[in-house]
């Protein structure tokens, strides 16, 4: 039976932190199923289909060479839902701090609670890509500063394409 874990987030942009993740879920699962959160109270520099396109590209390639199938899909329901709808049991996310912990703790208890089947495993961030949140890339990209550290080349071309189009 192939375990597959789901990773949740809005990947906007997908950074090399993420690609952190998928590699250490494919070391567990199988199959990795990438679920990109859609809210209409967020407004996204990328749309969800780019969003989607661009983890296929960077991430389908690193769960290839891990032995691993990739799939991405976008959800607008609580995560343990889209975990059912995939057949997943495992939902997979990543720490870099302390603050990170607090928050996900809390909502692997939630998720436990109402999904006791589906079970929450941490990866800690490898320490380069510890610092590395969407966040700040988009800000950095925002004001044209260079973001190819802390994503894959084609994230930061799309970045800078999005940026100057402004």
């Amino acid at each position: 039976m192939t375990r597959t874990a789901l990773f949740t987030g809005s990947f906007d942009p997908v950074t090399n932190g993420h690609l952190d993740v998928v590699r250490q879920a494919c070391r567990v699962a199988e199959h990795i199923v990438v679920a990109i959160g859609v809210h209409s109270s967020k407004t996204p520099i990328f749309p969800a289909e780019e969003r989607a396109e661009l983890i296929a590209a960077v991430c389908g390639p690193v769960a290839k060479a891990e032995g691993a199938t990739l799939e991405v899909v976008t959800f607008n329901d609580l995560a343990v839902e889209a975990a059912r709808r995939h057949g997943a049991t495992l939902i997979v996310r990543g720490l870099r701090d302390g603050t990170d912990f607090d928050y996900e703790i809390q909502m692997a208890s939630m998720n436990a609670a109402m999904a006791p089947d589906i079970q929450t495993v941490f990866f800690p961030a490898s320490p380069l890509v510890r610092p590395i949140t969407a966040t700040l890339v988009r800000q950095i990209a925002g004001m044209g500063g260079d973001v190819s550290a802390f994503v894959p080349d084609l994230v930061a071309r799309r970045l800078k394409d999005t940026f100057n189009r402004r």
